[in-house]
């Protein structure tokens, strides 16, 4: 008899785990792709960093303009990730956000990936932390290179859907290391990834 009601215990507790799974994912959502306008508030958030009087009247990138720039980093990093595991195999949302180099490298990864019959899924859990590691100013040029580390679930498959890698159920962490460029005396605000470091 004691079995029996230990039996129902385990199943109550599974029950309320996954109910408790499941309003985490609802509040929390799945992206397979990304659904929003990142870099338009991207554009907005490091407009405003930009266009003060520090930036336009002094060559320093203080503090201020720092936390400003990260706000507007963050957006973008997570706006190129979930682009580039999109499966329509070209870069659409985060193209403003990348210089020539780099839009073209994505792309070619993109071609070889839908070449072998491979597509991406990804659920962006979150950015745990975009830090700067460096800025310099090369004449009118202000680079700035964040660390970011990140959480995705991630995985590739094949047309059948067989798994190549990765895990559709494992949150995995994710280190980078980006540089973003400005010309500080142009009236454009945009701010663009010129380099990925490994």
């Amino acid at each position: 008899m004691s079995y029996s009601f230990e039996y129902i215990d385990i199943i109550l507790l599974a029950m309320i785990a996954g109910f408790i799974f499941l309003r985490l994912r609802g509040i929390l959502g799945k992206r397979t792709g990304f659904e929003g306008k990142a870099p338009a508030q991207f554009d907005k958030i490091l407009k405003e960093a930009v266009s003060k009087k520090t930036h336009t009247k002094k060559d320093t990138f203080d503090e201020n303009d720092q936390k400003e720039f990260l706000k507007g980093a963050r957006i973008a990093y997570e706006t190129i990730i979930t682009d580039f595991s999109d499966n329509d195999n070209k870069l659409t949302t985060s193209k403003p956000l990348l210089n020539e180099k780099i839009f073209n490298q994505f792309n070619e990864a993109l071609k070889e990936r839908n070449a072998r019959g491979h597509y991406a899924e990804i659920t962006f859990i979150g950015i745990n932390s975009a830090e700067i590691k460096e800025h310099k100013k090369i004449d009118k040029i202000l680079n700035v290179t964040v660390n970011f580390i990140a959480e995705v679930i991630t995985c590739i498959k094949d047309k059948d859907k067989k798994i190549i890698s990765g895990d559709p159920e494992k949150i995995k962490k994710i280190y980078d290391t980006w540089t973003f460029s400005r010309d500080i005396s142009s009236a454009n605000p945009n701010w663009q990834l010129v380099n990925i470091l490994t």
